[in-house]
């Protein structure tokens, strides 16, 4: 059961990445914390937009391993009942953040942007980027928030493998970063085509979301690594 939870956390950083008020955005914000246009040929402008990538994922991912750190330490040591209280109450949280996706119930903190706001611009763009990847941690947008409150959920609710959990979602979430860092003509052409699907994307997270905290909230994750064990099984 904990490779399943992994796996779904790093899941969780693709489909925060995927979401579409993210999106649509991320070349043209990389592109502002580097200082170059997105479609520069130079090997300068390219190594510049890669190495900022790289500071903003850093930025996010540091602060994820933080709070996993934190969440082991905190909660590791509670009792059995508290711990199946807090699956219970984890369970029907990410119940609720599936059935704010589907857009049956509103939520209105999630409705508003809780950033970190950096006014100033270092000279080194690299710790500008590394500064707006720690902001973004703790952001909460529309889309990401409930992808997000979903993992920590999770990660509160298995609080011995939050710090892997938290770090499988930053992987997750930063590789299409780099991707797009590192290939910017390429990545700009699938987000472009990407557009018309993403008008299904909430829906799609919205059931997975719920199907996901009914499992945590009946304490039946194991069920489904159970399929993935007699699958295999099945198939040698």
């Amino acid at each position: 059961m904990a490779e399943l939870t992994i796996v779904a956390a790093f899941i969780g950083g693709i489909i925060s990445f995927l979401s579409p008020c993210v999106l649509p955005l991320i070349p043209g914000f990389l592109a502002y914390l580097s200082g170059t246009g997105l479609r520069e040929k130079s090997k300068k402008a390219r190594a510049r937009l890669f190495f900022n990538s790289v500071s903003f994922v850093l930025g996010f991912s540091i602060v994820f391993a933080t709070l996993g750190i934190l969440l082991n330490t905190l909660l590791a040591k509670s009792s059995y009942d508290v711990q199946i209280w807090l699956g219970r109450l984890g369970g029907a949280i990410i119940i609720i953040f599936g059935l704010y996706l589907l857009k049956l119930i509103k939520i209105p903190f999630l409705e508003r942007e809780h950033t970190l706001k950096v006014k100033k611009k270092f000279s080194i763009s690299y710790v500008t980027s590394f500064i707006f990847g720690a902001a973004f941690a703790v952001g909460w947008t529309p889309c990401v928030g409930a992808v997000l409150g979903a993992v920590l959920v999770l990660a509160a609710t298995s609080p011995g493998l939050s710090f892997l959990l938290l770090m499988s979602y930053s992987l997750g979430l930063g590789l299409p970063f780099l991707f797009v860092g590192l290939f910017s003509d390429k990545a700009i052409t699938l987000i472009n085509k990407s557009e018309r699907f993403l008008k299904y994307f909430n829906i799609i997270v919205g059931i997975l979301l719920i199907i996901l905290g009914i499992l945590v909230f009946t304490s039946k994750l194991n069920i489904v690594a159970n399929f993935s064990i007699l699958n295999d099984f099945l198939l040698r």
